[in-house]
């Protein structure tokens, strides 16, 4: 494989389609509430995306056989005003120059499904453990900055102050080269953990922007097993007790 490819299922006819980004990267928090949405909503695959800019590997499954690692997308015919599209994948590109041909990719595909908007879903790592949900946000205009504060995404001036990484920050850039309105929703984390919680204020604050209602119960779920580890850091931290393994609770999930 020398180029992307994309493999393409029946193609749906939609309805105002929002395209909703949900690739890996902190605290898995994109990617936790996109897998959720097309579990609960029932979204049906349309498309596998193939790169050689993901990592040299494969997935092993649960029968022992193996594919390539992917991006796939899905679509959601809703009752409401927007149709979905739900990207969805193991991995994010391994190199600079993939990060600019997959997004390149992303965005063709939604202008061929003339989808109005797009919203890539991600953390935002702040290096301690978090003890309120918020949720941070970036557009690429003014008038969806406004938009979204009416919802409680909070905008603070250089934040992130590194900038956006990857696809979620590219597909903002590169859209508005393209004249489509993008927004990166940031769940405020730690950025050690898998951060189930955090999946769970953005996916509030998508749910209202989307005015759809998504069963929230195995995230629920997922957060109250994680608080049961970040009560363990808490404690660590504290000095309340010594660690009882070697192991590294950063990588936990």
């Amino acid at each position: 494989m020398i180029k992307t490819t994309i493999l393409r299922g029946k193609k749906p006819r939609l309805k105002n389609p929002v395209l909703i980004e949900g690739l890996p990267g902190v605290g898995h928090v994109g990617k936790l509430v996109a897998e959720h949405m097309v579990e609960e909503l029932g979204a049906k695959k349309i498309m596998e995306i193939y790169s050689p800019h993901f990592p040299p590997q494969v997935i092993v499954e649960d029968d022992g056989t193996i594919r390539l690692v992917r991006n796939e997308l899905f679509a959601y015919k809703s009752k409401g005003k927007h149709d979905l599209l739900i990207l969805v994948g193991d991995h994010q590109s391994a190199t600079n120059e993939g990060h600019y041909e997959l997004c390149g990719v992303f965005l063709d595909i939604a202008e061929e499904f003339k989808v109005e908007r797009i919203y890539a879903l991600g953390g935002y790592g702040v290096g301690q453990l978090v003890e309120t949900e918020s949720v941070m946000g970036a557009a690429n205009n003014i008038k969806l900055v406004k938009e979204l504060k009416k919802y409680g995404v909070e905008f603070k001036a250089n934040e992130p102050a590194g900038g956006i990484v990857g696809a979620s920050g590219l597909i903002l850039g590169l859209g508005e080269l393209r004249g489509i309105d993008a927004a990166c929703l940031m769940g405020v984390t730690s950025g050690y953990l898998v951060d189930p919680k955090s999946a769970q204020a953005v996916l509030k604050v998508l749910c209202k922007v989307l005015e759809i209602d998504v069963d929230m119960a195995a995230l629920e779920e997922r957060a109250a097993e994680m608080e049961k580890i970040v009560a363990k850091l808490r404690e660590m931290e504290q000095g309340q007790m010594p660690p009882t393994t070697d192991e590294d609770l950063r990588y936990i999930g």
